[in-house]
């Protein structure tokens, strides 16, 4: 299903973007050296709760998943790549953190992710990480314009990452989104210009370039939810959602400090 969006609905949208990108925001500043994983859960359910949202994860159950996700964020560490489920860990120092999160609120989900690094390391095959999916995100943005094709915005992101020097996955990538979480269309973090579903104003997309610094390929964990990369190393992950507009594309998870 593709949905358009009129204009009190994209209203509606900018709200929950910019309740997500607030809770991400705040959730960032709080992590620091010893954070429990299960204490950033806990937090994110708090303020979704207090914002009269509901999260789009805890009753999640796709068929790549083992059941109900059961919590309110993932929360992927080092070679956690994608769906990282909260569990009792203590973020140390220099530890690579991806916090995804998705939330709905007057009927429109927002979804979107930050990589970041925990206390004052700074490891410098980390910061390249990070850096490459944000810069590729930035890409795919500035490619959204009405009238583009869904390849012109895999092509765009895809471009960074491979000149990055990284091997790129295409089972999961960005998608639709609107009264619920997933919906198509598939944006594959590389692809052919000019090929896919036309950009129309009124729709929305999650862009979220991921990669891992050596590999393609995904392990599950034992937890029937975590993806990590199959090689043990590390992997970094942007994530906005955006709305087509007659202006071009506008960035709805963007904290509200951060607007323009």
């Amino acid at each position: 299903m593709i949905e358009i969006l009129n204009s009190a609905r994209l209203e509606r949208a900018r709200v929950t973007g910019a309740l997500v990108g607030d809770i991400l925001h705040a959730l960032k500043q709080r992590c620091t050296v010893g954070t429990n994983l299960l204490d950033i859960d806990q937090w994110a359910k708090e303020m979704i709760t207090e914002a009269g949202a509901q999260s789009c994860y805890v009753d999640y159950a796709p068929s790549f998943g083992r059941g109900p996700f059961g919590h309110y964020i993932c929360t992927a560490v080092n070679d956690g790549v994608l769906h990282g489920r909260p569990h009792r860990y203590r973020l140390a120092d220099g530890d690579l953190l991806t916090l995804d999160l998705a939330v709905i609120k007057g009927g429109v989900a927002a979804d979107a992710a930050i990589s970041f690094l925990v206390g004052k390391a700074r490891p410098a095959e980390s910061v390249a990480l990070i850096e490459a999916t944000e810069r590729a995100l930035a890409a795919g943005i500035a490619a959204a314009e009405p009238g583009a094709r869904i390849g012109d915005l895999s092509h765009a992101i895809g471009t960074v990452l491979s000149e990055a020097g990284y091997p790129i996955n295409t089972e999961f990538g960005g998608h639709g989104i609107g009264s619920t979480m997933h919906q198509d269309p598939h944006v594959a973090n590389t692809g052919r210009p000019g090929r896919g579903y036309k950009l129309r104003p009124g729709l929305l997309l999650a862009l979220e370039p991921w990669v891992m610094l050596d590999t393609a390929a995904l392990v599950t964990d034992a937890d029937g939810w975590t993806l990590r990369s199959a090689t043990g190393c590390r992997s970094a992950h942007s994530e906005h959602t955006i709305a087509i507009t007659d202006d071009g594309p506008e960035i709805l998870t963007l904290p509200t400090h951060a607007r323009p």
